[in-house]
């Protein structure tokens, strides 16, 4: 077995930075994104109840369409 090969201490900082740049970028990227993203919750959930109160309404105008006397 090859015995480990010693890392420049340069090599060692640039990956440690490169770690913590990637980190406060992402929780910065994440900070910017929840309030969009629960925006479209939001959004999401008032169409959700127009659609079902939609479906509702058709179902009942089906069902009334169909108990008539005149088949």
């Amino acid at each position: 077995m090859v015995p480990p090969v010693q890392v420049s201490p340069l090599i060692k900082t640039a990956r440690w930075s490169a770690l913590l740049v990637g980190i406060i970028y992402g929780k910065q990227r994440y900070d910017y994104l929840k309030p969009i993203a629960a925006e479209e919750r939001r959004v999401e959930e008032a169409e959700k109840k127009l659609r079902e109160e939609q479906e509702r309404i058709y179902k009942q105008l089906a069902e009334a369409d169909s108990d008539t006397i005149l088949k």
